[in-house]
């Protein structure tokens, strides 16, 4: 039993970490605490059935290791769930990226999957 229950923790474990693996889950009170408060910060719009919103999620990973985003919060909308939320953002379609720097949107993206494109925008933020 001991076992059985640690092999579904563990599985619990690599799914929520996967799911946010481009950041933290946003919620509306954050969105309006990045703009009230003047933070700078990326924001993905996910949904799992997404191939390349996979393929944006690697690359943003490893930008939040990035000591150069050390001042820059990443979160993660769900595409699927959080209907309200990318309406306030005026996002349509899933994988779109959006940049904030000092609490205001700056760029935005849809489908790009380059490295050096996502840099050049996400840098923005910076």
């Amino acid at each position: 039993m001991n076992i059985l229950w640690k092999s579904i923790m563990a599985g619990s474990f690599f799914i929520a970490s996967s799911v946010f693996a481009a950041g933290q889950a946003i919620t509306s009170a954050e969105l309006a605490g990045i703009e009230k408060q003047g933070k700078s910060a990326v924001i993905s719009t996910h949904a799992e059935w997404c191939s390349t919103c996979k393929a944006q999620d690697k690359i943003l990973a490893g930008f939040i290791k990035d000591p150069d985003y050390k001042n820059v919060v990443f979160y993660q909308a769900d595409y699927d769930s959080q209907k309200d939320l990318l309406k306030t953002l005026k996002v349509r379609t899933q994988s779109t990226i959006i940049v904030y720097k000092n609490g205001k949107e700056v760029a935005r993206a849809t489908g790009d999957t380059k490295e050096a494109a996502l840099s050049k925008l996400t840098r923005q933020a910076i």
